[in-house]
């Protein structure tokens, strides 16, 4: 039984907080009951910006309506087939990603920089039958299609909900001038434009789903093994969403008066979950499609009296040292959410010097739509991940399953309406994690305060996080491993700075002459940036325990010893 103690100082953590212990997670049927109220609520209230494009809540609503009917048009479409969306923090994104649940579809959500091989695998796992992409990264899409199932392909350009004679210069722009749209061929493929064009709304037969019918497949590593799918449920993240506007409360954010700075993807659960946060309080997310370009994003914010951002320590510390940003009017800044990563103490320092305002930060796993925990606007506890949300219970277990009490490290289990149906296709993964109960394993230690505050002090597992993108060990030495020149290879992650963590891999080689760019070079054939490992180890040999597993740990270690003694001489 989880411990009465902890369960007694999460609650007590609530209540100082002003945070419900509660939600009323069947206040609604469905997302789409919720986001009907809210567009009907707040029909001329602005919902989402892009690329100088502000759609209302209506145009939303009409939109969305519109992209579902051309869906139910298709004869290879059906209620309950997965569709993948390909996009960046375009306005194109929340159009059909609610076209597409209302629809009856669910939603695949795929990151546009994927490479042919992570999108193959996608795509097959999650039986994808239909693709919205981005023209900028279609030609990727291309080289994989035809070993896929996908039978609906649509393609976007980056203006293309912009008004006629704008949405001309800016794709121009993109495809002539910037070379930012490689050729491509997809036989059979439907412009964006002509899916808006042709789609009746007054044809729509809106879908009305169960509850707990799943909504999204948000690919992960989870907390084992390689790239899976968690299902998420309406429930699941109409829970999320309203245990998030509860917390949200505390920071003074009101219903329809708030604008909020999105630069994170949409494709990443922590930034998806926040969008639906203020879609369905009425508030305005301005949408950052390439958050790397400081430049055109401070040009962004400077257009918005801004209340709100998210971001995670990257971010915050490259836009504390932009000139630009530093100008920018504050006066209006409630609230900056970390999450993704750990926050770090200097960024958070740097933050509130620069803005005048605190970084709070928060944690979550995809498993649990994702938030599980965040600090309140009133009590905001640097180093500790918050209080645990409204209707969400925590215990903390050794390695044998006992709970462990207040003050004493554990794996951080957790328990609510937010956590995950299960893994896509893969009971036995659900098993390892996810228990009869209900209880989710997530991996990480921590400890539970005597106030009922959440401190992570260690990750169980190998998983590596960069910018707050998870990378999985086993995937990266499955890519380098290939390489004809490579006798084995073991991967770990490196504290960074910068980044939370950075790739290392230590490799034997066969091939005395192979380099440290040639092995880099070869993993960026198969493997987004993030994952590409910056540090490359030649050695002789790799530990191993007796049955000849690679010991990671061993290599952490090594490399925690090595990086203390530099400090120590330093």
């Amino acid at each position: 039984m989880p411990s009465t103690e902890i369960a007694r100082r999460v609650a007590q953590a609530r209540d100082q907080a002003g945070v419900a212990q509660t939600i009323d997670v069947d206040r609604y049927r469905n997302l789409l009951a919720m986001f009907g109220e809210a567009v009907a609520r707040f029909a001329e209230r602005p919902a989402f910006t892009s690329l100088g494009r502000t759609l209302t809540f209506a145009e939303l609503d009409r939109y969305s309506a519109g992209f579902a009917a051309w869906l139910q048009s298709q004869p290879d479409l059906k209620p309950g087939d997965r569709i993948a969306l390909q996009l960046p923090n375009i306005v194109q994104y929340p159009v059909a990603l609610f076209g597409a649940l209302r629809a009856g579809l669910v939603v695949v959500n795929t990151n546009p920089l994927y490479s042919a091989a992570e999108a193959e695998h996608q795509f097959n796992d999650a039986g994808v039958k239909a693709l919205v992409v981005l023209a900028n990264v279609a030609h990727v899409a291309a080289s994989i299609l035809p070993r896929t199932g996908v039978k609906v392909v649509i393609v976007t350009e980056v203006a293309d909900l912009h008004p006629p004679l704008r949405r001309a210069v800016i794709n121009f722009a993109a495809r002539r001038i910037k070379k930012m749209v490689p050729p491509f061929d997809i036989p059979g493929a439907v412009r964006y434009t002509d899916v808006i064009r042709q789609g009746d709304p007054g044809q729509l037969r809106q879908a009305d789903p169960e509850p707990n019918e799943l909504a999204v497949l948000q690919y992960t590593g989870g907390t084992t093994g390689v790239a899976k799918g968690a299902m998420l449920s309406h429930r699941n993240l109409m829970a999320n969403t309203l245990q998030g506007e509860e917390m949200f409360a505390t920071y003074g954010i009101r219903p329809g008066q708030e604008t909020f700075i999105a630069p994170l993807p949409l494709y990443h659960i922590y930034s998806f979950i926040l969008s639906m946060i203020m879609l369905t309080s009425g508030n305005h997310s301005v949408l950052i499609p390439n958050p790397r370009d400081l430049n055109a994003m401070v040009k962004d914010m400077k257009k918005w009296p801004f209340t709100g951002l998210s971001g995670l320590n990257t971010l915050f510390v490259a836009l504390c040292n932009h000139e630009g940003f530093r100008a920018l009017d504050f006066s209006h800044l409630k609230v900056t959410i970390s999450g993704g990563m750990a926050l770090t103490s200097g960024a958070a320092r740097r933050w509130q010097e620069c803005t005048g305002q605190p970084v709070f930060e928060g944690y979550g796993l995809t498993e649990a739509s994702p938030v599980v925990s965040v600090n309140p606007g009133n009590n905001n506890q640097l180093g500790t991940i918050g209080i645990a949300l409204s209707s969400t219970e925590v215990r903390l277990i050794d390695d044998d399953g006992n709970d462990v009490p207040i003050n004493e490290p554990g794996e951080l289990c957790v328990r609510g309406p937010q956590v995950m149906l299960g893994y896509w296709n893969r009971d036995d993964e659900t098993r390892k994690v996810l228990d009869a109960e209900g209880w989710l394993k997530t991996g990480d230690i921590a400890v539970v305060r005597e106030d009922g505050y959440l401190k992570i002090v260690d990750r169980k597992k190998d998983l590596i996080t960069v910018s707050g993108f998870k990378v999985f060990p086993g995937e990266v030495e499955d890519v380098i491993s290939r390489h004809p020149g490579i006798v084995e290879c073991a991967v770990i992650g490196v504290p960074d700075e910068h980044s939370g963590e950075v790739v290392k891999v230590f490799v034997v080689a066969r091939d005395p002459s192979l380099t440290e760019a040639a092995v880099r070079e070869f993993a960026r054939q198969e493997l987004t940036g993030y994952k590409v490992p910056k540090m490359v180890e030649f050695r002789s040999e790799l530990p191993k325990s007796n049955v000849g597993k690679v010991l990671r740990r061993e290599l952490r270690e090594e490399e925690a010893r090595k990086s203390a003694a530099g400090q120590g001489s330093a």
